[in-house]
C-alpha cells in the first residue's frame, strides 16, 4: 500500500458515526473530514496529538493548522529549527517541516475535544499503519496523555517491547523491537489553555523538541 493510498482511504473514512454528524455540523466551507497528517512520513521524528480542532483542522484539512494550539507547537518548532515558520494557519501557507511528521491518536474533530474509547480504537488502524510505514522513525512525541496511550498500545500491538509507564511531561520510555528502537517522548498538549495556566510554555515545549533532535540524529 502506498502513502498516497492511505491517505485516501483515511479521508474517505465514516466508520464512527457521532464523529461523523459532529464534523457535518460545521459550515460547508470547512474541510468536515477526517484530517491528514502534516509532513513526510520518511520523517525521524512523528508528533503524536489528540485529535483535529473543530475550527482547526476539521476547518483547514491540515493537522495542527489554523488555531492557537497549531501555532504554539509551531513556534517551538521553528525555535529549534524543525519548521521554516513560527505559524501554521492554512494548507497553503508555505509551512515546511524538517524531518518532522504530524499525526493524530483520533482523525476527526471530537464534540468537546474528547474522543471516545470506542474511537480511538477505530482510529487505532490508522496510526498503526503510520507507524509501520515510518521506516525512518527515531522519535515520538505525544502531545497528551490519550496520545501517550494511544502510541504505547499501537507500539504494543506492532511487535514491540514498551512498557505503559504513566504519562507525565518529559517523560522518555524506549520501545524496542528485534534490532528497532524507538523513543517515546511524552508532552503536555500545547493548547491554549495549557499555556495560558502556565502548565506549559513555549520554552517548555522547545527543550522537549531540542530532546527529540538530540535522540534522533538530527543536526
Amino acid at each position: 500500500m502506498s502513502y498516497n493510498e492511505f491517505l485516501n482511504r483515511l479521508i474517505s473514512c465514516k466508520l464512527c458515526p457521532r464523529l461523523v454528524k459532529y464534523r457535518s455540523s460545521f459550515p460547508e466551507s470547512y474541510w468536515r473530514r477526517p484530517v491528514p497528517p502534516n509532513g513526510s512520513i520518511d520523517s525521524k521524528i512523528m508528533i503524536v496529538g489528540l485529535a483535529p480542532a473543530g475550527k482547526g483542522g476539521n476547518r483547514t484539512g491540515r493537522m495542527f493548522t489554523g488555531d492557537e494550539s497549531a501555532n504554539n507547537l509551531m513556534k517551538a518548532l521553528y525555535a529549534v529549527g524543525l519548521a521554516n515558520q513560527p505559524f501554521s494557519v492554512s494548507k497553503d501557507d508555505k509551512l515546511k517541516l524538517y524531518d518532522v511528521y504530524i499525526t493524530s491518536a483520533v482523525k476527526c474533530a471530537p464534540p468537546e475535544n474528547r474522543p471516545t474509547t470506542e474511537e480511538i480504537k477505530n482510529c487505532s488502524t490508522y496510526l498503526k499503519e503510520e507507524l509501520m510505514m515510518a521506516k525512518n522513525l527515531k522519535v515520538l512525541v505525544a502531545l497528551g496523555i490519550i496520545a501517550w496511550n494511544a502510541v504505547i498500545d499501537t507500539l504494543r500491538e506492532l511487535g514491540y517491547e514498551v512498557n505503559k509507564e504513566k504519562f507525565s511531561h518529559g517523560k522518555i520510555i524506549i520501545a524496542k523491537k528485534q534490532d528497532k528502537e524507538v523513543f517515546i517522548i511524552g508532552s503536555y498538549h500545547p493548547s491554549p489553555r495549557n499555556v495560558k495556566t502556565r502548565r506549559l510554555s513555549i520554552e517548555m515545549l522547545e527543550e522537549v523538541f531540542k530532546k527529540a533532535k538530540e535522540l534522533s540524529g538530527i543536526m
